[in-house]
């Protein structure tokens, strides 16, 4: 078959998961725009969603054989844009923090320079922890307590509910209480030590 612009999408998944390229192209075409779009509401700027969009289909082609789509292939692609624009937030909100932090390294006093290292620890830490988080918990998360979108913001931002934003913030503070507890404590142990 040819014409592959008539196959359903059931139909170019299975021939893609055959690495028949024509069905990667199609769906390339299909949705490429559409994705663009999607993501240039959100990051308005040109450049950065030409890489987004590239990014999830060079994606898409290399998990080809173990993906695992529940819902339809536009769903799929639809909801890798707004995980992608997520991870730029993230990006733009570590690269915001490390320049402040750089900003308080750089005019700290020497007393100030312990406090400051430890400041960092404690944000490097807490980062890495927030990128353990599962995936749409940590967006949620990120948009909450980086961008401070409101709830209804952020249910709108994801097509999910402002019960599920709620949700998943709970999940996310627990499980961060949770891993950050025990850095915390040997922080306080190194400031009483200091102090004492």
């Amino acid at each position: 078959m040819n014409d592959f612009t008539r196959l359903t999408e059931e139909d170019l998944l299975g021939l893609l998961q055959q690495d028949k390229l024509s069905a990667f192209r199609e769906i390339y075409q299909r949705y490429w725009k559409k994705l663009y779009g999607d993501a240039y509401k959100r990051l308005k700027n040109k450049e950065l969603c030409e890489e987004v969009v590239q990014e999830i289909f060079s994606n898409l082609w290399h998990k080809r054989h173990t993906l695992q789509i529940n819902t339809t292939i536009g769903g799929y692609l639809h909801l890798a844009v707004l995980n992608q624009v997520v991870d730029q937030y993230r990006k733009q909100a570590i690269r915001a923090k490390h320049t402040e932090a750089l900003k308080l390294l750089t005019t700290e006093t020497d007393t100030g320079t312990e406090d400051a290292i430890m400041l960092r620890d404690l944000t490097h830490t807490l980062e890495t922890e927030i990128s353990h988080l599962p995936d749409k918990c940590r967006s949620v998360f990120e948009l909450s307590r980086k961008e401070y979108k409101s709830n209804k913001e952020i249910a709108q931002l994801l097509g999910i509910s402002e019960k599920t934003v709620e949700n998943q913030i709970t999940k996310a503070i627990k499980r961060l209480r949770l891993s950050l507890s025990h850095h915390l404590f040997i922080t306080m142990a190194a400031l009483l030590h200091k102090f004492f």
